[in-house]
């Protein structure tokens, strides 16, 4: 119980920037908590528990992202309007918290490829190697594809930012 209480959240925050649907974020978080306690016996060292649980949510939650897209399912968060309530928060935070949403929305509306590498990449702290391992493509199709991501990004911030 201490291990899970340890890594849940992380596990699944890191699932959720993937998926996207907080249910199904959330039982990826549990399958890959089972599949970890399962195979258990095949990590070699204790110490590396933390980043290998990871591993296995970034790969179920890709898994599960690529049958969403090969379904055409829409998680149900991205239809319903959300409604925030700023009263009493300070506006320096109410820019910021604004500022930060525009940014997600842009980066929505990157390609698939590009919205996991760059979520990767910029959010999970993985470097190419790894983002090459998790999305199964060569190092310059990586590096390619995170340039363009970046360069699209950019272009779809500037006129967020000179707002």
């Amino acid at each position: 119980m201490e291990v899970y209480n340890r890594y849940y959240k992380a596990m699944y925050n890191t699932s959720l920037r993937i998926i996207k649907d907080r249910f199904m974020a959330e039982d990826i978080m549990q399958d890959s908590f089972l599949t970890a306690f399962t195979k258990l016996d095949t990590l070699k060292d204790v110490a590396m528990f933390g980043p290998w649980l990871k591993r296995i949510v970034i790969n179920n939650s890709i898994s599960e992202y690529h049958k969403n897209v090969n379904n055409n399912t829409v998680p149900l968060e991205s239809v319903l309007y959300k409604t925030e309530d700023h009263q009493g928060i300070d506006e320096d935070y109410q820019w910021t918290n604004t500022k930060a949403a525009q940014i997600m929305e842009c980066m929505k509306s990157l390609k698939d490829s590009y919205q996991i590498g760059l979520t990767l990449l910029l959010i999970e702290g993985y470097d190419y190697e790894e983002i090459c391992e998790i999305m199964n493509i060569s190092y310059g199709n990586c590096r390619t594809m995170i340039s363009r991501a970046k360069d699209s990004l950019r272009q779809k911030l500037k006129p967020v930012m000179d707002n």
